[in-house]
């Protein structure tokens, strides 16, 4: 059985930071890399950043768009079955509805949680 509940979204002006966290169960989750993804009213869900295992088979290769390179962190703590997203210098071209789920491109989901929204204005 699949679950996941995302949080950790609010109202926070432009340059502030905010800290996403996804709670999963399901043994997909466990198998396949896993990834935050959001939308925007008006425009298709895209992929914001990723977490895969290494050679190491510790959760150390991270991808992230070009957009939120440098001011997003994505990192998975496996004893608590979370993927959380540090945001900081937020922008309000970041406001979206954020979620997460495996990556789309090794697993496409079949199930998505209610999302966080976040909101970047002044």
């Amino acid at each position: 059985q699949v679950h996941l509940v995302e949080s950790g979204g609010g109202l926070v002006q432009p340059g502030g930071s905010l800290r996403l966290s996804c709670t999963f169960s399901g043994s997909i989750f466990s198998i396949y890399p896993m990834a935050w993804y959001r939308q925007a009213p008006g425009k298709p869900r895209e992929l914001v950043a990723s977490i895969r295992r290494g050679e190491f088979r510790d959760y150390r290769v991270r991808e992230y768009l070009d957009s939120v390179k440098g001011r997003f962190t994505v990192s998975r703590d496996l004893g608590k079955n979370t993927v959380d997203l540090q945001m900081n210098s937020l922008k309000p071209e970041d406001t979206a509805v954020y979620y997460c789920n495996t990556d789309d491109r090794i697993y496409v989901p079949t199930y998505w949680g209610q999302g966080t929204q976040v909101t970047v204005s002044s």
